[in-house]
């Protein structure tokens, strides 16, 4: 009998403990936020309890504010074959690689609805509060963030070329390297033609490049490694000065965006 007791304990204790997990934390113009959110949330970004909730209030802040606006499957579709283009795979080839990832066809299709609607949002409601920036503006910048405008002075690549893209292509996916030409090379960052440093300084250690058309052949590179390191001058960090100012402006002016709908939201702390 008292074992029967016990168990039954248990398992109410088991029941409470469950419901507790995943109870309503605090809920946002109505909707909830659950502490299983916040946890999975903690886990996931590294961040604290409190940093979690705020990220779950801009996120519930966010679909208000984006509720109204609508993406087409027309432009879903052409997005997708954008980014099927950029990554040299076809539509077919993307979805097999997305279900081998365990993601369903339509579940990446949602993701890619929404965050069309987050730029879409943003462009409509908070990068017009964003002002061009003067001149002296950026160099001021430059000047306070030099660090960030070093890159090195060599790069260590080998250069594949083919007859077509579409053997690069297959080369790049499966690693035939069946009508593949390759020459290992050491290439000096001062005076390269700034779109192709841009393009190789962007590649990540080991990653390829697009294949490029070479008139005669198709061409990408493999970046082995970056080596060495140089200040930029303001000009030839122009371009990387006014993205970085545009990033932390595009940061800051959004979270503004969210602090003024969080004093006008209603939101209720129903658990700590």
């Amino acid at each position: 009998m008292n074992r029967l007791i016990l168990l039954g304990l248990l398992t109410f204790f088991t029941l409470l403990e469950a419901r507790i997990v995943n109870a309503v934390a605090l809920t946002v113009n109505g909707e909830a936020i659950t502490t299983s959110e916040i946890a999975k949330v903690q886990r996931k970004a590294h961040v604290s309890k409190q940093q979690a909730i705020d990220l779950l209030i801009q996120d519930r802040l966010q679909k208000v504010a984006m509720k109204n606006i609508k993406i087409s499957e027309e432009t879903i579709d052409a997005k997708i074959a954008q980014i099927a283009n950029l990554n040299n795979i076809s539509i077919p080839e993307m979805q097999k690689l997305l279900k081998k990832q365990g993601t369903s066809w339509s579940k990446y299709r949602e993701s890619i609805r929404q965050s069309m609607k987050k730029e879409r949002f943003f462009k409509e409601k908070v990068s017009k509060t964003i002002l061009p920036p003067s001149e002296d503006l950026l160099k001021l910048y430059y000047e306070n963030h030099k660090e960030a405008f070093a890159m090195p002075t060599s790069l260590n690549l080998t250069e594949y070329s083919a007859a077509s893209e579409k053997k690069l292509q297959n080369f790049i996916r499966t690693g035939d390297k069946k009508g593949i030409k390759s020459i290992s090379k050491t290439k000096k960052t001062k005076g390269m033609n700034p779109a192709m440093l841009s393009m190789l300084l962007s590649t990540p250690d080991g990653g390829f490049t697009k294949p490029i058309n070479a008139g005669d052949k198709w061409v990408v590179f493999r970046v082995n490694s970056k080596n060495g390191k140089r200040q930029m001058s303001f000009e030839d960090a122009r371009n990387a000065v006014a993205g970085r100012w545009r990033q932390e402006q595009q940061a800051q002016a959004l979270k503004d965006y969210f602090a003024k709908m969080k004093t006008e939201a209603n939101i209720q702390i129903i658990r700590k």
